[in-house]
C-alpha cells in the first residue's frame, strides 16, 4: 500500500541560524515533513558544544512540529581520508564532535561527503576513510544515528562518485557500523549516471543494487543540475530548471524503489522556492 503523499517525508537544508530548534520551525513553516540541517558553523573547525537547554529546546520543538528523520550535513572542512596528517587528525576529531551532536540530538542521519585523495592515491584515500569511520564506533554505540555516505559529483580528487567506490566502503564497515547511501540527484547526474528519464533512473537503480545494494540507500538529495551529464562539475539548480529535468523527480516520487524514502532539497532557490517544490513534489507522488 502507498504511503499517502502527505506524509512522505520530504524537506530541505534548513537554517540552524540563533538555534538549531530552528531549523525544524523553518521545516514546518514550509511544509515540510523532515528536514536536513548543519549542527554547527560548517566552515570553522573549532565550534561551541550544544548545551542542557539547546538540546531540551530541540527536543520541544521536534516534538511540537511532528517532523521526523532528521538528517545533519558534516562540514565541509572535514576529509576523513586526508593524506595530511595535521588535517586527517583535525577532521576526525571534527567529525567526532558532530557524531557527538547528532546523539545528543537523537538525529536520525548523519550525512556527509566521504573524502578526497588531494595528490595521495584513491585506493589509500579509501582505506583512510574506512579507518577514520571505525574509529567512531565507540560514539555511536547506543545510538540510532546512521551514518549516510554521500554519492559525490566526482569534482577534483573526491571518492564516492562511483558506485565502486560507495560499495568498497559500505563492504567494509556495514558489519561494524550503522551505515548508509544517501544519492544526491545533482551528484549523480554530473558523475555519469543519467537519471533524466524513467528508463534512465531504472538503469541506474539497477546498477546501483547490483554494484552496492538497494537495501544501503536510506535518502536522496533533491537537487537538479547547471551542468551537463559527466560533467564532474557540482552546481545544483532549482527543480525542473536545469539539466536534469521534471520528469527524473516525477519518477522518484512514485517508484516503489524510492517513493518512501526520505528527500531533502539542496536547491539554490531557498525557502519560498523549497516551499513550492515541496508542494510539486506530493502533487508528483499522487
Amino acid at each position: 500500500m502507498k504511503t499517502q503523499a502527505s506524509k512522505l517525508l520530504i524537506g530541505a537544508h534548513t537554517s540552524a541560524a540563533g538555534g538549531v530548534h530552528n531549523a525544524l520551525l523553518e521545516g514546518q513553516k514550509i511544509g515540510a515533513t523532515t528536514i536536513q540541517l548543519f549542527t554547527a558553523n560548517q566552515r570553522q573547525w573549532k565550534v561551541k558544544t550544544l548545551d542542557k537547554v539547546e538540546i531540551q529546546l530541540w527536543k520541544e520543538t521536534l516534538q511540537a512540529t511532528g517532523l521526523k528523520e532528521i538528517m545533519s550535513h558534516d562540514s565541509y572542512l572535514i576529509n576523513l581520508g586526508a593524506p595530511d596528517p595535521e588535517n586527517l587528525a583535525k577532521s576526525r576529531a571534527a567529525f567526532a564532535a558532530e557524531i557527538e551532536r547528532c546523539t545528543q540530538l537523537d538525529v536520525t542521519y548523519l550525512n556527509f561527503h566521504p573524502g578526497a585523495a588531494l595528490k595521495s592515491d584513491p585506493q589509500e584515500c579509501l582505506d583512510r576513510i574506512v579507518e577514520s569511520l571505525l574509529e567512531c564506533r565507540p560514539l555511536l554505540d547506543g545510538h540510532k544515528t546512521r551514518l549516510l555516505l554521500e554519492a559525490t559529483a566526482g569534482q577534483g580528487s573526491a571518492i564516492g562518485w562511483r558506485f565502486e567506490e560507495l560499495a568498497y566502503l559500505v563492504e567494509r564497515l556495514e558489519k561494524k557500523l550503522r551505515v548508509g547511501v544517501c544519492i544526491d540527484t545533482c551528484h549523480i547526474f554530473v558523475a555519469g549516471y543519467d537519471i533524466r528519464t524513467k528508463e534512465g533512473w531504472d538503469h541506474t537503480l539497477k546498477e546501483f543494487d547490483k554494484i552496492v545494494g538497494l537495501k544501503h540507500l536510506y535518502a536522496f538529495h533533491l537537487n537538479d543540475s547547471m551542468k551537463p551529464l559527466g560533467s564532474r562539475v557540482d552546481r545544483h539548480q532549482d527543480l525542473g530548471k536545469g539539466q536534469i529535468g521534471m520528469e527524473s523527480f516525477h519518477f522518484l516520487m512514485r517508484d516503489a524503489r524510492t517513493r518512501d524514502l526520505p528527500k531533502y532539497l539542496e536547491t539554490p532557490g531557498g525557502v519560498s522556492v523549497w516551499e513550492k517544490e515541496i508542494e510539486t513534489l506530493r502533487e508528483l507522488a499522487t
